[in-house]
């Protein structure tokens, strides 16, 4: 089993097996996004300008995008070419399932 094997192990099985480095990256992303939330939260709370409120919803919402492009790709490096080489196509379509739900 090479690297990227052993990366994607549970794939099939939906599932995933992240390296430490993958999962310590997005988690660290999503606890930046979630205080990026929570500051929000607090602007309302204290009554600030609906502009400034609108620019930090739109740092939030290019982070979730960030966040999204960073695990697609790696879905795409791991799991879609593993079920391909393994001659399940129907990942192709599940990934393509996932970008029409990704381009709303």
């Amino acid at each position: 089993m090479d690297s990227q094997e052993e990366k994607c192990c549970m794939c099939a099985n939906r599932k995933k097996e992240r390296s430490p480095e993958e999962y310590r990256k997005l988690i660290h992303r999503l606890n930046r996004i979630e205080g990026q939330v929570r500051g929000i939260r607090a602007m309302v709370e204290n009554g600030a300008y609906c502009p400034d409120i609108l620019v930090q919803s739109a740092a939030v919402s290019a982070a979730m995008n960030a966040f999204n492009r960073e695990l697609l790709a790696s879905h795409i490096r791991t799991c879609v070419t593993e079920d391909i080489r393994g001659g399940r196509d129907e990942a192709v379509d599940e990934l393509l399932d996932t970008m029409k739900k990704l381009m709303k």
